[in-house]
């Protein structure tokens, strides 16, 4: 035990060091089994939770109130043919509750957990690797179609520069737009997770909502869900492996571009 202390005391102050962020205390405390489930079932969930949060690397994760920040608290009931699966997280200091999830399924072993723990510490101040000023710059054969964005601590994006491109009738046209919007993030260590039947690697969850000007009419509101992102080891760049960020339209085929449609992906960090 003092070795695994120890362990853990090393790499929290190197993450620390080479991040400048801290990792949150979050205490999960034993669900209540309610309404015809068995305590075995609540307490199987509860060790559930406590290990899929564990695995992110982005809290230091207890199962008891002492020295927490935040608190999980919940129960596992039976309404009709349903599972509930029901929390509640409180930030000790201030006794606020900043998140309540609910989630259900037909089965105990049905109940999706890794959604569960990502809406049940939304509101956790987690580490965000996403912080600071990101390029992506795809270069197309009539010149390059860029991306600058500042991911900011209160969760707003200010875009310095959104490019459109569209290609037409062999005539590209390119706006220079820009705008504001803001984001959810929601970061855990490497791991697989399966989207839409394909099996990736993923580092965080993110959801980005923007509202562009001068840009083409319909990329004006962008509002993109779901989105995962793989950084590098040393956190300076990341791709979005499942979805993209739309900038533009190809009507003239594959000798211009591959695809009907052209997003980011691929970002580098400026600062």
């Amino acid at each position: 035990m003092k070795i695994n202390s120890l362990i853990f005391t090393l790499l929290f102050s190197c993450f620390s060091a080479a991040f400048g962020q801290t990792m949150p205390v979050v205490g999960v405390l034993p669900f209540e089994a309610a309404q015809g489930v068995a305590a075995a079932d609540a307490a199987a969930v509860t060790q559930q939770i406590v290990a899929e949060l564990s695995s992110w690397g982005t809290m230091n994760v207890v199962q008891n109130e002492a020295g927490a920040e935040y608190i999980v608290r919940g129960s596992l009931s039976r309404q009709g043919g349903a599972f509930v699966l029901w929390a509640v997280t409180i930030e000790v200091k201030t006794e606020k509750r900043i998140t309540e999830t609910r989630e259900q399924a037909a089965s105990v072993g049905a109940i999706p957990v890794f959604a569960f723990c990502t809406k049940t510490v939304e509101n956790v101040p987690l580490p965000n690797f996403l912080l600071g000023k990101w390029q992506s710059v795809i270069n197309m054969p009539d010149g390059p179609v860029s991306c600058i964005m500042e991911f900011r601590s209160d969760r707003t994006v200010m875009v310095e520069r959104y490019d459109n491109w569209e290609h037409r009738q062999n005539n590209a046209l390119r706006y220079e737009g820009y705008g504001s919007g803001a984001y959810s993030y929601t970061g855990y260590s490497r791991r697989n997770v399966t989207v839409n039947s394909k099996q990736m690697q993923t580092d965080a969850a993110v959801n980005i909502s923007l509202k562009l000007e001068d840009v083409l009419t319909d990329q004006a509101a962008i509002n993109q869900s779901g989105l995962r992102l793989l950084f590098s080891g040393d956190k300076d760049s990341f791709e979005i492996v499942s979805g993209s960020l739309p900038c533009g339209h190809n009507y003239d085929g594959p000798s211009v571009y591959p695809s009907a449609n052209l997003g980011f992906t691929q970002f580098s960090k400026m600062r």
